[in-house]
């Protein structure tokens, strides 16, 4: 969609636009989406979002093959999107608790969802990149809206033990004041949502720029465009592998830490290398990078999570993992388009470097508060 735009307007700064559009709406509706996640039946909510998503896909697409897509009906569908994603991540992440029946495994099926889901936002992105080269853009967005039909089908054959909500409450605010209470009043929460909040805010904004770094700076085209997310999503797989190859969750504030730094060090290689190999070596390690510290934080989120206000929490980590990434693509589009690409993603890399060491800084003081909890819920013994 974004070499949609860019081909469209030749602008970085409207694909700054788009990407805000996209993401807008789960940043405002994700709170009211965490109370619901914590209220209704997970499984139903799932259906529901993936079914609206299959259409939203397929009108893409329509309007893609029919040759009346423009810039205005493009952002339409990107809010879309943003509003069904606004109650379809929170449900997803929350949902996997009930499909685990063993609490010793729970650890690794968190790790293993937060992997696959963190990796398969850069390698579907990285398999359509190469696509858009060679059928064009409105085959892949029909591609993907005919994919929801297994998706939705192997959602209708699961059986599920309904689960009993435990809110205790009717007050739809209170709920969401709680949920908000909760997560910025206990203290290894607040500081994970942070991190990732700034990291959001100052480095997932680079895959904006992508298609202006193809283009104007290694002088390619949509293959080039193509291969930088393929490469970023050879490092997402192998993230992915490593972390769901984890038996616990011990140590994974330092594979956090060092994941955050991996993704700062790939953007500051990224602005420095014009050689296309080089290029994709350093989005290999950003993408390695970036999924390990989001798939680590979703699985640190979910283990530490009391089970009632998980939604909630949930809730919250979309809105600082997409929720800031609009106003972060404003600014890379804007920066990008007075001081250029190279710079701006010179300058998310360096931030991002300093956003971990912060971090790190400050988690050091509550590491004992987090082995306590993890002895409370039975993740580890005393």
């Amino acid at each position: 969609m974004s070499w949609l735009v860019y081909s469209l307007t030749n602008s970085a700064l409207w694909l700054g636009v788009l990407a805000f559009s996209t993401t807008i709406c789960s940043f405002i509706l994700a709170p009211f989406a965490g109370v619901l996640v914590d209220r209704l039946n997970r499984h139903r909510i799932l259906v529901v979002t993936q079914s609206l998503a299959m259409v939203q896909a397929l009108t893409l697409a329509a309007v893609t093959l029919t040759g009346t897509a423009a810039i205005w009906n493009l952002i339409l569908l990107s809010m879309a999107l943003g509003a069904i994603n606004a109650f379809d991540m929170p449900t997803r992440q929350a949902f996997v608790i009930e499909m685990v029946d063993a609490k010793e495994d729970l650890a690794n099926a968190i790790a293993l969802n937060s992997s696959l889901f963190n990796s398969a936002r850069l390698i579907g992105p990285s398999v359509a990149g190469l696509l858009v080269a060679t059928i064009g853009e409105g085959l892949c967005f029909l591609i993907n809206g005919l994919s929801f039909i297994a998706v939705i089908a192997c959602l209708l054959a699961m059986a599920i033990t309904p689960r009993v909500s435990t809110t205790g409450h009717p007050d739809f605010f209170r709920g969401m004041r709680d949920g908000f209470r909760y997560s910025f009043g206990f203290r290894p929460i607040r500081y994970i949502i942070i991190l990732l909040s700034y990291t959001s805010l100052v480095a997932m904004p680079y895959t904006v720029l992508l298609p202006v770094y193809a283009k104007e700076i290694l002088q390619g085209g949509a293959g080039t465009f193509g291969f930088l997310t393929a490469a970023a999503g050879v490092g997402a797989l192998i993230g992915a592998v490593y972390l769901a190859s984890r038996k616990n969750v011990l140590g994974l504030i330092r594979i956090i830490v060092a994941a955050s730094l991996s993704f700062g060090i790939g953007l500051i290689l990224l602005s420095l290398f014009k050689i296309t190999w080089l290029a994709l070596l350093a989005m290999s390690l950003a993408g390695f990078g970036m999924v390990v510290m989001m798939a680590g934080s979703n699985t640190f989120l979910q283990s530490i999570s009391d089970d009632d206000k998980r939604g909630r929490v949930m809730s919250i980590f979309v809105m600082a993992f997409m929720g800031l990434t609009p106003f972060g693509s404003l600014l890379f589009g804007g920066m990008a388009s007075v001081v250029g690409a190279s710079i701006t993603l010179m300058a998310g890399g360096l931030l991002c470097l300093a956003g971990a060491f912060i971090f790190a800084w400050k988690f050091s003081g509550v590491r004992k508060i987090v082995n306590d909890a993890y002895v409370k819920k039975g993740i580890i013994f005393e």
